[in-house]
């Protein structure tokens, strides 16, 4: 359950958040929903993959891990990659709407167990001005605001190119271990690169082409993830 509220300097004035990692957290996950804004980032360290759901249309995912809640980029309480994806990072934070629709806002869920904990970071100073770590999170629900918003009419341009296209990756870990990774799709390095100049200038145009790319590249960190597996199940 969770219990969000409109983040507000004068109710929450004393409150203390506490940015922590781990299981307890729901970082115990093999996939995360990355966007847009951070595709950059997170390529440098994950595969993404494609998820197609019936409500909520196309999503990119970064693959943390090939078995049931694994994350092999999570040690206890510490993350090893270099990006943590955004829906991960932004901890007991999410985006609401003014009353009127008109406008973002921060909330907070108070039932988060981050919340009110007694060696956490205040949100607010003395005076009600935001602090650092305040800042930091706002920063972070605006990348998440604008990677929501891009999303959509991203990964449409893919589609209407025939860019993701459904994939079964087969992975195998050893000469026993075989992992098949099924009801995905990828962006396709091939269709990509057999684009005609007037397609490339249309996602150019649309400002798509850069994630295109980006996210043909991220497939190359599957050997790697591999490579974490094996480690981690030997240790």
């Amino acid at each position: 359950m969770t219990r969000p509220v409109a983040l507000d300097n004068v109710a929450h004035a004393d409150l203390r958040v506490a940015f922590r990692h781990g299981a307890a957290y729901g970082h115990a996950v093999n996939q995360a929903l990355v966007l847009p804004t951070e595709f950059a980032e997170a390529q440098r360290d994950f595969p993404i993959l494609f998820r197609r759901d019936s409500d909520a249309g196309l999503q990119a995912v970064a693959l943390l891990g090939l078995d049931r809640d694994e994350n092999l980029f999570l040690e206890g309480d510490r993350w090893i990659s270099g990006h943590i994806p955004l829906s991960l990072q932004r901890g007991p934070f999410l985006i609401g709407l003014t009353a009127d629709g008109a406008a973002p806002v921060i909330q907070i869920d108070l039932d988060d167990p981050r919340v009110g904990a007694a060696d956490g970071e205040p949100l607010f100073l003395p005076h009600g001005g935001q602090t650092p770590m305040l800042d930091h999170v706002g920063r972070l629900l605006a990348a998440i605001h604008v990677g929501m918003a891009d999303a959509g009419p991203t990964y449409a341009a893919f589609d209407a190119l025939g860019l993701i296209q459904p994939a079964t990756l087969e992975l195998m870990l050893d000469d026993e271990r075989r992992y098949a990774i099924g009801d995905h799709e990828v962006l396709a390095a091939e269709r990509l690169e057999a684009l005609g100049p007037a397609e490339l200038g249309e996602l150019h145009q649309a400002g798509h082409l850069a994630a295109a790319f980006l996210l043909a590249a991220s497939l190359g960190n599957m050997p790697r993830l591999i490579a974490r597996k094996n480690a981690r199940d030997a240790a």
